[in-house]
């Protein structure tokens, strides 16, 4: 399917969406999130995927935020219509997709753009990425997951630094704190990604759902992430891809999950 917004491009296992709205800085619109959330639900259910790689077009941005002139009159029930629609259609979709995605930051990651990054799974940015949650110098705050998962990632405090400043980081400084899992130059950040989505693609895709499913539980409130755990563990037994691991460690040789 072709997209107004999105670019899509897959190589093996590997499929790479670009948001493609380098006039506006790539920032998210209504249509941009409803292409997002259709590409990576259909990412979701093909077999043929092994991880996605998200990122944005241009040397300047990845996601220089929302669209600031799609709300900027609304009021207090569509304001929190559009956060919740956005956290269910993509942010808390992302997290929770049963394919590993990554963000490859390639500039500026602001207020949408930095929320996006932290639902991905993993992060890689660039050496002249730029992080931040500006939404308080607008009279608002995070409303795609930002105020939760820049906690759980960093800290409260640095969290709270970061929301009540409005101030944004370099990426040095991001990978310092824990906010990105490594950082590269420019030329090197589709690489990098590719690298670990390679890695990624050796092993088992049914384990991988599992320990996403659980890792997650143990952000999520009055959910025991220890007994999700026990639960994910014991239905990996009764899988293709166990047998196939196992099998294949007992033989002394590589498995082959695909």
């Amino acid at each position: 399917m072709s997209y107004n917004n999105l670019l899509t491009e897959r190589e093996g296992l590997i499929l790479k969406i670009t948001i493609n709205r380098p006039k506006q800085l790539n920032a998210l619109n209504k249509e941009t999130i409803q292409e997002l959330n259709h590409a990576l639900d259909t990412a979701n259910k093909d077999q043929d995927v092994g991880v996605v790689i998200v990122t944005g077009s241009g040397e300047k941005a990845f996601v220089a935020g929302a669209d600031i002139k799609e709300f900027a009159d609304f009021s207090i029930n569509e304001g929190t219509e559009l956060a919740a629609k956005g956290q269910d259609l993509l942010f808390n979709f992302i997290q929770n997709l049963k394919k590993p995605v990554i963000a490859a930051i390639n500039g500026f990651a602001l207020g949408g753009g930095l929320e996006l990054t932290m639902s991905c799974h993993i992060r890689v940015a660039s050496t002249n990425a730029r992080m931040g949650l500006p939404e308080t110098s607008l009279g608002v705050i995070p409303g795609y997951g930002g105020t939760q998962r820049l906690a759980q990632l960093i800290g409260k405090g640095r969290a709270m630094e970061m929301i009540f400043t409005a101030d944004m980081v370099k990426a040095e400084r991001a990978y310092e704190i824990g906010l990105v899992n490594h950082i590269v130059s420019p030329e090197e950040l589709t690489q990098k990604c590719e690298e670990i989505a390679s890695k990624i693609c050796r092993n088992s895709p049914m384990a991988i759902a599992s320990a996403i499913c659980s890792v997650n539980a143990g952000f999520v409130a009055n959910l025991d992430g220890l007994k999700i755990e026990i639960e994910e563990f014991g239905k990996c037994f009764g899988t293709s891809d166990f047998k196939e691991g196992t099998s294949a460690f007992l033989e002394k040789r590589k498995a082959n999950f695909n």
